[in-house]
Formats: C-alpha cells, sequence, structure tokens
C-alpha cells in the first residue's frame, strides 16, 4: 500500500543482536569488573563465535565506547525530567539536581566508573558517544549560570563535592545511604560559599 514504510528487517536483526552484546557485555563488568572484560566471553554468553562479533564491533574499545554513549543517554534522560521538576529556590534546585546524580551514580558502580573514572587503560570515548555528556554539561551550566553561578572555580567544586561523596558511598557504604544524608548539608555548604541567597519558606 502507498505510503507504508518498508521494515528493513535484516537491520533489525542486526540492531537487535548489537543490543544483545551490549546487555552481556554490561553483565560481565559487572560480574569480573571493566578492565577483565573480553571479546571471547561476550561473544561465548552470546553464543556467537569470537570472530563474528567483529561484524558488529570491531574492538573491546568499541563496545567500550557503545556502553559509554548508552549510560550517559540514560543519564541524560534521567538528568532532563529531574531538571524539568525542579523547584524553584536556587538552594532547592542544587540540592535536587545533586541528589538526583548521587542516585543515579551509586545504583550502578559499573556503569558510573565507565562514566565518571578512567578505569580502562587507553579508551577514550568517540566524540559520538561522549556527544550526551557533552549535552549534560551544557545543560548543568546553563542552570548554574540562570542561578548566578558562573565562577568555573565554583562549578568545579560542585562537581568535585558529588564525586567524593558518591566515591565514599560506593566504597565504605554501597547500597546504604550515609553519604546520601550528606548531600543537603555539603550543598548548603558549598551555596554559602559562592553566595547563594538563604531559603525562606521555601518548599522542595
Amino acid at each position: 500500500m502507498l505510503g507504508e514504510t518498508t521494515r528493513n528487517r535484516q537491520a533489525e536483526r542486526r540492531e537487535a543482536t548489537r543490543q544483545e552484546i551490549l546487555e552481556v557485555a554490561w553483565e560481565l563488568a559487572r560480574e569480573h569488573g571493566l578492565p577483565q572484560l573480553t571479546l571471547r566471553a561476550v561473544a561465548s554468553r552470546v553464543g556467537m563465535r569470537a570472530p563474528s562479533l567483529y561484524t558488529h564491533f570491531a574492538s573491546k574499545n568499541a563496545i567500550y565506547d557503545a556502553m559509554f554513549g548508552q549510560a550517559w543517554q540514560e543519564y541524560e534522560r534521567v538528568s532532563q525530567r529531574a531538571i524539568a521538576q525542579l523547584p524553584a529556590s536556587p538552594r532547592a534546585k542544587m540540592r535536587a539536581l545533586s541528589r538526583d546524580f548521587f542516585d543515579f551514580a551509586v545504583v550502578d558502580l559499573t556503569r558510573y566508573q565507565l562514566m565518571n573514572q578512567r578505569t580502562i587503560p587507553g579508551f577514550v570515548p568517540s566524540p559520538e558517544s561522549y556527544a550526551a555528556s557533552v549535552r549534560v554539561l551544557h545543560r548543568g551550566l546553563d542552570l548554574l549560570a540562570n542561578i548566578g553561578v558562573t565562577d568555573r572555580g565554583d562549578i568545579e567544586i560542585w562537581f568535585a563535592l558529588l564525586a567524593g561523596l558518591v566515591d565514599q558511598q560506593l566504597a565504605n557504604d554501597p547500597g546504604g545511604d550515609s553519604r546520601r544524608r550528606l548531600l543537603d548539608r555539603a550543598v548548603d555548604m558549598w551555596a554559602d560559599g559562592v553566595g547563594l541567597v538563604q531559603d525562606i519558606g521555601s518548599t522542595e
């Protein structure tokens, strides 16, 4: 019939296989650690020969690259929803945004390591996979600028504060909330330092 879209079933099968490979790569990375991921192990669990894997990913770094892009796209969706629901007060905004990032980070150590730590020697994400993280960064910088925070040092301190609490949570209390309970206090200390006005009668 005129107007019908012709399905490319071969492309659909190829994409389904690619997604299955990525799911298995995440499983193995969570079981054994990111640096220990091997193409042979991925191929074996998927049920294909290792050389066949190269028709979907040219190298192990190509798998890491796709995983990196996938992880940042997931957080981009989370952050977009979070930004759309932020409270009006600048301090309340920063507390809410910090909690959303913290919660996303600590739920999956392996994903966090790939996104934010250099755990894989020689791996550098491609511009295509890095694009989502750049978009997230720019949205965050725009939000900070809108509440009057533009100094690069102030921004870097906020990033470091969040990363430090995430690292402490993952290292010392995985699955707990000891560092999450410090988030609001830490963000308020940062807000005092950068001169954000105190909340007066605001609700989060």
